[in-house]
């Protein structure tokens, strides 16, 4: 990693933190033109991604209110990369009634770990950094992150959509959550 471009996005993308930050709880707006300013950005997304040790990252996450995220989706031993990349207005079209739950955590909200409920596989449409229309299928671990990301996008973080028991609820009160 070229250590001046990652002083670079530390210094001008860093991420954005804890419940009632008014950038993560704002509607991210769609993308309409691909140009060179969203060329630039998306490149700068998926390299913060790396850099803030996530497999997946927001635009909001780094000051940024736009429908963007950069994803790794992983293989079923969740061990080895299978696809990164950065998508463009994502959005899910399909999703099946069957849910599952996971131990989720979050670069925006740091040292907080919660179970949620996600729907076990869902389909999105995204675009490119090219502007081509894509459909990718996630199944488990992999649609959880896609759907955890497009919340981002929705101003909805994952504590609002986690399973409440005892213990989280007493840590969610010392947060005003």
């Amino acid at each position: 990693m070229n250590k001046e471009l990652e002083k670079y996005i530390q210094q001008n993308y860093p991420i954005q933190t804890w419940l009632h930050n008014p950038i993560l709880r704002k509607k991210s707006e769609e993308i309409g033109v691909f140009d060179e300013d969203l060329k630039e950005f998306s490149s700068i997304l998926f390299e913060a991604m790396k850099i803030y040790d996530g497999i997946w990252l927001a635009a909001p996450q780094i000051w940024i209110n736009k429908r963007i995220v950069a994803v790794c989706q992983l293989d079923k031993k969740l061990k080895n990369v299978i696809f990164a990349d950065v998508l463009v207005n994502p959005k899910i079209i399909e999703k099946c009634s069957k849910t599952q739950i996971n131990e989720e955590w979050c670069l925006s909200l740091p040292w907080i770990e919660a179970e949620v409920r996600r729907y076990l596989k869902v389909k999105i449409v995204y675009q490119d950094i090219k502007w081509k229309k894509h459909e990718m299928n996630a199944v488990g671990y992999n649609a959880a992150i896609l759907q955890h990301e497009i919340d981002h996008l929705d101003w909805i973080l994952f504590l609002d959509k986690a399973e409440k028991n005892e213990k989280d609820l007493n840590l969610w009160k010392l947060l005003k959550f």
